[in-house]
């Protein structure tokens, strides 16, 4: 299980609800052909939150690469508008930031660290919230 965070390109608050709604469709088509269990889904005007599970063939960098690359191309196909406030350019920055989460306590820990970004301004918003497989997680 991971927690992945990815910034908007410049830092740009790009997050809007219609922009909420598409990543989160996004995210969910993405799990549906990808082994990857999106647990939880949270934004900041800025930044978005991701709470994943996945195979351990996948790596830490490879869910991250499906994750921006898939979803950058499919944001700026439905929100045309989001390509005009980049510039035309990149969706998401190139860096990020994962840390494991492991089995026991840390995935509340990290759900609260998560729910609490953005309290200063009341910015974050949960889009999507899953429980843990079990069965998976007994293969670790």
């Amino acid at each position: 299980m991971y927690h992945i965070v990815c910034p908007a390109k410049y830092r740009r608050a790009i997050f809007t609800e219609e922009v909420d709604k598409v990543l989160r469709d996004i995210c969910l088509d993405i799990a549906k052909r990808y082994e990857i269990i999106f647990l939880e889904i949270g934004v900041d005007s800025d930044h978005v939150h991701f709470l994943v599970q996945s195979v351990p063939m996948y790596s830490p960098k490879k869910i991250v690469q499906i994750i921006k690359s898939i979803t950058a191309r499919e944001i700026f196909r439905r929100v045309p508008s989001v390509k005009k406030q980049l510039w035309g350019g990149q969706f998401w920055t190139d860096g990020y930031y994962v840390s494991t989460v492991g089995k026991h306590g840390n995935e509340d820990m990290i759900g609260n660290y998560v729910k609490n970004q953005g309290k200063e301004e009341n910015l974050y918003k949960k889009l999507h919230k899953q429980k843990a497989d079990e069965e998976q997680l007994a293969l670790w």
